[in-house]
């Protein structure tokens, strides 16, 4: 009897994780069913033709494969959506919402989080192609500026401050704070970086303020708990140090990455910054740089996060939605995402996680010459707690906005 009874357990075990994905397969099945005929508008910054290329190409796709159209609605700053979908909170439009799938930044997704505006069931940890990540050996995938994801955002790519230079025009770029405030002394007119609250100006704020606080763990609690004057003051007189020397003596500000690559390309500056390790090659190849322009870091380190897809808690069409971004965490959507060619975001993917076929699919990929190995792009810097962002770009918005 025992040794039937053993038998039994010993099948039961084999067989549950079998019938654990059968079921997994089925709800996926009744998911794609649901799915079909559904229309997503994906909401995602429309400022790069790079990126409006690639999710057109999504779009293709997922209209034949899955049945569904996505619409990509361009928006310059991923507030303004946010605050939409706060306002049909506010109305009681618990349903049939505008907004189906949002692509956010940590800020954003903090105050998603808290107010209750996105689908909170865990989703993204049902996705058929989250096999593919590693969240342990890369644990920045669980965290959003610090705020844990717990599943209410689905992965998208990988980002890393990076600083670019042409080499013709400056040979070796300087590769600390102290020696890029003495550069910018010495060259008045050839630096400047992008106003906050653009995303590039502020992630600049923030990269600079990592390489100068006494103690870089109090960034990752609220702004609140700390003394903001106190600890935010190496930053302000690093910014007032420079600022006389920067483009135009300080008194404007570049718009954003686009236009800082522009005032490179056209010799107007020396330097520039991208919160892509490849955006300069892309551009390389694109014709917008020349071929002689490099990449690097500063020596203590840059910034990065992920960059993740949200649901909102009233998606009119949740289920096809689900279907885009787990079509947009596939090897073959990764892959292509990756190449510079296209668009040169990094993936999230684990590769040793993926098959031979889609291991090739990263293989075939080559890198452009300004694009650092990643054994070069130095220690990743973790994003600072949400709430800093704001009280940056406000207090810089009160000493330098406008020519303050």
């Amino acid at each position: 009897m025992r040794s039937v009874l053993a038998a039994l357990c010993l099948l039961v075990a084999t067989l549950a994780p079998v019938l654990a994905s059968d079921h997994r397969g089925a709800e996926w099945e009744a998911m794609l069913a649901k799915a079909r005929g559904q229309t997503v508008y994906l909401h995602a910054w429309g400022g790069a033709p790079e990126i409006n290329a690639y999710l057109e190409w999504a779009g293709e796709q997922v209209f034949n494969r899955f049945g569904i159209r996505l619409e990509h609605v361009r928006i310059s700053d991923a507030a303004d959506s946010v605050a939409r979908i706060q306002a049909e909170k506010a109305a009681g439009r618990t349903v049939g919402g505008a907004v189906d799938l949002i692509w956010i930044n940590g800020e954003n997704f903090a105050a998603m989080k808290r107010d209750g505006l996105l689908r909170a069931d865990a989703w993204a940890e049902t996705l058929p192609n989250r096999a593919f990540t590693d969240a342990e050996a890369r644990p920045i995938l669980l965290f959003d500026f610090t705020v844990l994801v717990e599943g209410q955002e689905s992965p998208w790519g990988l980002a890393q401050f990076t600083l670019y230079h042409d080499s013709a025009t400056l040979a070796e770029p300087p590769r600390s704070l102290e020696a890029l405030a003495s550069w910018i002394a010495a060259n008045p007119g050839r630096f400047t970086y992008a106003a906050p609250p653009n995303f590039i100006g502020t992630t600049f704020l923030k990269q600079v303020l990592l390489g100068l606080v006494a103690d870089p763990a109090i960034l990752s609690k609220p702004v609140g708990d700390a003394d903001f004057a106190a600890v935010s003051a190496p930053l302000w007189a690093w910014l007032d140090r420079v600022r006389p020397d920067l483009w135009r003596s300080g008194r404007v500000f570049a718009t954003d990455t686009t236009h800082l690559r522009t005032l490179l390309s056209d010799g107007e500056i020396d330097i520039a910054m991208s919160f892509n390790p490849a955006e300069a090659s892309a551009a390389i190849a694109s014709g917008d740089l020349p071929g002689t322009v490099r990449s690097f870091v500063l020596d203590y380190g840059s910034l990065g996060n992920a960059h993740f897809l949200a649901i909102p808690f009233n998606a009119n069409a949740a289920e096809a939605a689900m279907v885009v971004a787990d079509f947009l965490l596939s090897p073959e959507a990764q892959a292509r995402k990756a190449d510079e060619a296209v668009w040169g975001d990094p993936t999230v993917l684990d590769y040793q996680s993926l098959n031979s076929e889609g291991q090739a699919l990263f293989d075939s990929l080559s890198f452009g010459p300004a694009t650092l190995p990643i054994l070069e792009r130095g220690e990743v810097l973790p994003e600072p707690h949400p709430s800093w962002t704001e009280a940056l770009e406000q207090e810089w918005q009160r000493r330098y906005a406008a020519g303050g």
